[in-house]
């Protein structure tokens, strides 16, 4: 599931693929959007619907470490090409997971200051200290978690979406001799490497991969017939299909289900423990729900409970 391992003429153009040409500007053809920044310091993100402001709460804020937090701000590393998670709107990063930092911030009384940057790039930012914490729909894995601590805080799965009416009569389980494009660095490629060696492995043609740095890229290569299908996280998948008026849809159900994870640095200690403590509370105050609301993520997907490095 979710986005992977390290090692998401004009006016005939859906709605999110005009945020993908938003996002290519000022990117040197590399999909990631102008690698600058954005602080976000009040009420959380852009787009329909008022998430409010929620208050600092001291003993957590506390425990953030003297470096990180003395000029008042978190450093975010962030791929913002991947709606409704991280995008560009208007020249601000927009979605759920710049709502939910920006709220987070706010139990820790800082800012959060969002770096646009290559997915593929983003948690090396963080082994070199570009970033202080990383958010870009990053899925928990046994690999991630040798390098980086991760804190629990959505759960998706992979999701398959096609041309309206399946055209081409992809199947989740059968993808053999189709072209399938998905972005880099993410599980899905992963995924794809698995499908394709059970294909050759049954004498069946082999996919046709086509791997682009921005998930808006997957998006638009498939609405315009350059694939036949693409691979992403559910709730990325889930928006892409309203966004295009449909001219997309998924098939199937969603499958390898796991949890999204904010990045820190290894043995984070009171910093990892501020982060989740900070999470909890905007779960326990229903300040949670209401930015999953605003950005339609399916509430199967919310967690009751987060936690530092849970078990992949």
């Amino acid at each position: 599931m979710a986005r992977g391992t390290q090692l998401k003429a004009i006016a005939l153009l859906p709605a999110f693929a005009l945020v993908g040409l938003t996002v290519a500007c000022g990117a040197g053809g590399s999909g990631a959007g102008n690698v600058g920044s954005s602080t976000s310091a009040a009420a959380p993100g852009t787009g329909s619907g008022d998430v409010g402001t929620v208050a600092k709460d001291d003993a957590l804020a506390a425990m953030v470490p003297a470096d990180v937090k003395s000029d008042g701000k978190i450093v975010v590393g962030q791929d913002q090409s991947y709606p409704p998670n991280e995008f560009v709107d208007g020249g601000k990063p927009a979605g759920f997971d710049v709502d939910l930092g920006t709220a987070i911030g706010q139990v820790l009384g800082v800012q959060m200051d969002f770096q646009n940057a290559a997915f593929d790039g983003i948690i090396p930012g963080i082994g070199a200290k570009k970033y202080e914490l990383a958010m870009s729909s990053f899925s928990i894995n046994a690999e991630r978690l040798q390098s980086v601590d991760m804190i629990s805080y959505y759960s998706a799965g992979t999701s398959l979406a096609v041309l309206k009416g399946n055209p081409d009569g992809l199947k989740v389980d059968d993808l053999c001799g189709k072209k399938v494009a998905v972005q880099k660095g993410t599980t899905q490629v992963e995924d794809l490497d698995k499908k394709n060696a059970a294909c050759t492995g049954a004498g069946k043609p082999a996919i046709e991969v086509t791997q682009l740095q921005a998930q808006t890229d997957v998006n638009l290569a498939l609405t315009a017939k350059r694939v036949q299908g693409e691979l992403a996280d559910s709730p990325v998948i889930d928006y892409a299909v309203k966004q295009t008026n449909g001219q997309l849809e998924s098939v199937g159900t969603p499958y390898d289900t796991a949890p999204y994870g904010i990045v820190l640095p290894k043995n984070s200690g009171d910093y990892g423990k501020a982060v989740q403590g900070a999470i909890q509370k905007l779960i326990d105050s229903g300040a949670y729900k209401k930015i999953l609301d605003k950005w339609g993520l399916n509430a199967a997907g919310a967690v009751t409970k987060s936690e530092i490095n849970p078990a992949s």
